[in-house]
């Protein structure tokens, strides 16, 4: 498990164990950090990482399960994996129009600065090799996982900042946009253009140009809050 998957099944805390587990294998799941078809973590292992007890673990893995996000397999390569096609839900009109400044705001803040200073990094082949693996999958998605494999290139970008912090707060956002994006269509041009950008996003990150870095994903987020408030605000 990369990076983002240390942030996201990160200690949860235990007023609300169930719940918040529930949230973490959610945003694991939502933003591809466990892709479709893929297994999670093995219960022991996931259950240390969550700090919650396998009780806890399997009580919210039954409720992904019993909701279509997760199926469990038994035998020798057996275990719990994201089913092909999780179930998508919309949130209502009042919970978008609520929501929607807010969210844009966090999310310009939080982005912009984790993309100005990744670039501040002296990268890992690793971690050059990652985000082109992340660019590359966003870049070839088809419609139905295009927002998906959007998301995991953010938080990929987030994960190169170098921090577990920023890359969970990105990770909560993210899970906000989402659910507004839901709301809208798809639309093909944009996804083109959105591309174009990602790319002159992810170069100016590899390349250590912290300013062009920021203002690629200034410029491209605020495309997406365009559209957002065109079509609910």
């Amino acid at each position: 498990m990369d990076s983002a998957g240390d942030a996201l099944f990160r200690p949860v805390r235990t007023g609300n164990a169930f719940e918040e587990t529930v949230e973490r294998l959610l945003q694991a799941i939502k933003l591809g950090v466990v892709p479709p078809g893929e297994r999670l973590p093995a219960e022991r292992d996931l259950a240390a990482r969550l700090n919650v007890s396998r009780v806890t673990l399997r009580e919210a893995l039954h409720a992904l399960q019993e909701s279509g996000f997760v199926e469990s397999r038994r035998g020798r390569y057996g275990g719990t994996f994201v089913c092909a096609a999780p179930p998508r839900v919309t949130p209502t009109e009042v919970s978008r129009k609520d929501d929607l400044e807010d969210a844009l705001t966090l999310r310009s803040v939080l982005e912009v600065g984790a993309a100005e200073f990744a670039a501040t990094r002296e990268l890992s082949e690793h971690e050059h090799g990652h985000l082109r693996a992340r660019l590359a999958e966003c870049d070839n998605a088809g419609l139905d996982e295009y927002r998906r494999k959007d998301s995991r290139l953010h938080l990929a970008i987030a994960e190169v900042s170098g921090s577990p912090s920023l890359t969970a707060a990105v990770a909560d956002v993210r899970m906000r946009l989402n659910e507004l994006l839901d709301g809208i269509p798809l639309l093909p041009k944009n996804i083109e253009h959105s591309n174009r950008q990602h790319a002159v996003l992810v170069d100016a990150v590899l390349a250590g140009d912290a300013p062009a870095a920021r203002r690629a994903m200034a410029e491209h987020i605020e495309g997406t809050a365009s559209l957002l408030r065109g079509f609910l605000g």
